[in-house]
């Protein structure tokens, strides 16, 4: 009956007042201040200190005792602009929709509320009973993760993996612990791209010298292939969370800092305009946001080039890619906030995130006929009569297949995988759990960097072909694994998807991919 969680989605009115729980058959008797109840669970302090208690096995009594029938569930969200102006208005009114409510907009100071009230037969006029009020305050990442830590929010929308001090504070809060895999959820993908004007001349930069860019260590365009001109850099303000993943992710590595020149704008709309209109303009825009901008491609010495697509996205085959999270503390939400979550991850879900203009995370599948610059690099690096010969053994291997967006990458240096493959396990197991992939066969195919022998590197990409395959059956625990083949191969360096001479590359280069027959 008790349990170690907490929350705060009781309504003010009943807080912080004397109750008495007692078990159904008289037994057990429970006396103390109320400080929480979220429909189902009951939070009381006792003389035994904080308890958690089943609501469907007590009666309570006393003046701070709720109306049961008369609860609302209460969501507070926080953070990030880019993810709440648009994304999660859309996926809320498509929830209620989907399981008949009715979604009424207000403004509040900072953002907005969503009423979710029964439908009262069709009438669609949004005065039926209110059943849950979901609050938005809207601002950037950083405000979200402080509201988190000051109880003022239940879920944080943030553009950027939380940091280290960031999951201590959240440790030290009874938060419980924010980087943990159940802590975090994608619930859509973005990227960081460069942009410049469309009249620019340049039309690709590398990982180096974007850093050396925004660092503020080149500041002419000669030095990009372009005109006699400085450059002039365009970002957003310090605590956005586009910001903060270009420090984390490109800045941080190379050891530099934005400079005090670079000219900031309070939203992704502003600095897209604002690079438009300057020839000789320099910025890191959203994808979803690049308004009238031109995209430039990110190469590399030896000569591959990867452009932001929603395709490259999906597979990380980009890397700038930038995850859409949401975090939630150790603490137990109201039914109708899980209900929501969960429907964050479906497949009605990500339409309405795709039509919304995200990249969403729904698996497609991929024709060897379009990887034809993929299958042409890998010629070109094939070294030997070896790596012809494993290459050959690729090409009879996929060749019949089709690839699946869903890729795995880990984080730098390490073989924990990174954010947006943690999302992709749980969605591929989802997929397969729904029959999707029944009388079919799936292959996982590892593939490695070039550093050091190629035995090694192909025994490498082996195991961690395995190591993905068993996080996915692991978490599709309701599948029927006899309805479809699952294998695992690995092709070590025969593919690379970019320039082995980065630290970035080789990051890229080192994945695991899902093909289908």
């Amino acid at each position: 009956m008790f349990a170690a969680l907490f929350f705060v989605t009781a309504a003010p009115a009943v807080l912080a007042q004397d109750v008495t729980l007692r078990s159904r058959d008289g037994a057990i008797e429970l006396s103390g201040t109320l400080l929480g109840f979220d429909g189902e669970f009951y939070r009381i302090d006792t003389r035994y200190g904080e308890l958690t208690v089943d609501g469907s096995g007590v009666l309570c009594d006393g003046p701070g005792c709720p109306s049961l029938t008369d609860f609302v569930a209460e969501l507070a969200i926080s953070g990030s602009a880019t993810v709440g102006t648009v994304l999660m208005p859309a996926l809320v009114e498509a929830f209620a929709l989907r399981v008949g409510l009715d979604a009424v907009r207000a403004p509040v100071e900072g953002g907005f509320v969503y009423e979710l009230r029964e439908d009262r037969t069709g009438a669609d006029d949004g005065t039926g009973r209110v059943v849950g009020r979901f609050t938005f305050r809207i601002s950037d990442t950083d405000r979200g993760f402080a509201d988190l830590l000051a109880d003022e929010a239940d879920i944080v929308m943030a553009l950027r993996e939380v940091r280290p001090e960031e999951v201590a504070a959240a440790r030290e809060a009874g938060l419980g612990t924010l980087d943990d895999a159940n802590r975090s959820r994608v619930v859509a993908l973005d990227a960081m791209v460069p942009v410049v004007a469309p009249g620019n001349p340049v039309t690709q930069v590398s990982l180096g010298d974007l850093a050396r860019v925004l660092g503020g260590r080149i500041t002419n365009w000669a030095r990009l292939g372009g005109p006699d001109a400085p450059i002039v850099l365009h970002l957003r303000n310090e605590a956005s969370g586009l910001s903060q993943g270009i420090s984390d992710r490109i800045l941080g590595p190379a050891g530099l800092d934005v400079p005090g020149t670079a000219v900031r704008h309070a939203s992704n709309e502003a600095l897209a305009r604002a690079v438009a209109a300057d020839p000789f303009g320099f910025g890191i825009a959203s994808f979803s946001e690049t308004g009238n901008t031109r995209a430039l491609r990110i190469g590399g010495r030896c000569g591959f080039e990867l452009s932001a697509t929603r395709r490259s996205i999906k597979t990380e085959d980009y890397p700038l890619t930038a995850p859409m999270f949401l975090y939630l503390p150790a603490r137990r939400l109201p039914a109708l906030a899980r209900e929501f979550l969960s429907f964050t991850r479906s497949d009605p879900a990500q339409i309405v995130i795709r039509r919304a203009g995200f990249v969403d995370q729904a698996p497609e599948e991929v024709p060897v006929e379009l990887q034809g610059d993929r299958f042409a690099n890998a010629i070109v690096v094939a070294m030997g009569e070896p790596g012809l010969a494993e290459l050959k053994r690729l090409v009879s291997t996929l060749g019949p297949m089709q690839r699946l967006t869903t890729s795995f990458r880990f984080e730098p240096g390490s073989a924990q995988l990174d954010a947006q493959s943690r999302s992709n396990v749980h969605q591929l197991a989802r997929s397969i759990e729904a029959g999707r992939y029944d009388a079919r066969r799936l292959l996982f195919a590892g593939f490695s960097d070039r550093q050091g022998p190629a035995a090694s590197n192909l025994k490498i990409a082996r195991d961690r072909a395995v190591a993905v395959r068993d996080a996915v059956l692991r978490a599709a625990e309701a599948a029927d694994f006899d309805r479809l083949t699952i294998g695992t191969d690995g092709f070590g360096e025969a593919m690379p998807m970019a320039c082995d001479d980065t630290r970035w590359g080789r990051e890229a280069n080192r994945r695991v991919e899902v093909w289908v027959r």
